[in-house]
């Protein structure tokens, strides 16, 4: 039994690495989930995605192949092959329509996946996530709060104005 065993695991098919992917409405992050990639090759068409690597633990063989939901244009899309993946973006030919899939076919493939790290849904506000978000800014733009003027007094080092309650002196008394 040992002997088929390890014939059955000699197969030369490859394996179908972990795929995540998102998207915005000019663009899809595509990313393959697989560890030291070695011997890698991505083609981009205006209709596939093709990826062929070895990498993972026992550097075993790694295929991808994909027919996008629509077209995208090769030329400005790109990838770069990192240590623990290889991310790729994109670029959809008619921007501003969110595909409801990555692949054309309408069935589950199991091994691509929502990447909800970086997903934006159709109907989200569209800030520009490369931007740091600058905190004081925002406080100024809220209207006189930027620098939390006005809350001195939360402390205590203001002496007139939460340390004591001077309208309280003369309230009359409930009968």
């Amino acid at each position: 039994m040992a002997s088929k065993f390890n014939k059955m695991a000699d197969t030369s098919t490859p394996l179908h690495p972990a795929v995540v992917w998102a998207q915005r409405k000019d663009k899809i992050y595509l990313t393959i989930n697989l560890e030291d990639s070695k011997e890698t090759t991505i083609n981009i068409s205006e209709n596939e995605f093709h990826f062929k690597g070895k990498g993972g633990p026992e550097k075993k063989a790694y295929e991808v192949k994909l027919e996008f939901f629509n077209e995208v244009i090769p030329s400005d899309s790109k990838y770069q092959v990192l240590p623990r993946n290889v991310p790729c973006v994109i670029k959809k030919k008619e921007e501003g329509v969110f595909w409801p899939r990555l692949v054309k076919e309408k069935q589950k493939v199991h091994w691509i996946k929502t990447d909800f790290a970086r997903w934006k849904d159709e109907d989200d506000s569209d800030f520009d996530e490369e931007e740091p978000m600058d905190l004081n800014e925002m406080m100024q733009n809220m209207g006189g709060m930027g620098g939390m003027g006005g809350m001195e007094g939360m402390d205590g080092k203001d002496e007139g104005s939460l340390s004591e309650d001077s309208d309280d002196d003369d309230l009359p008394d409930l009968e």
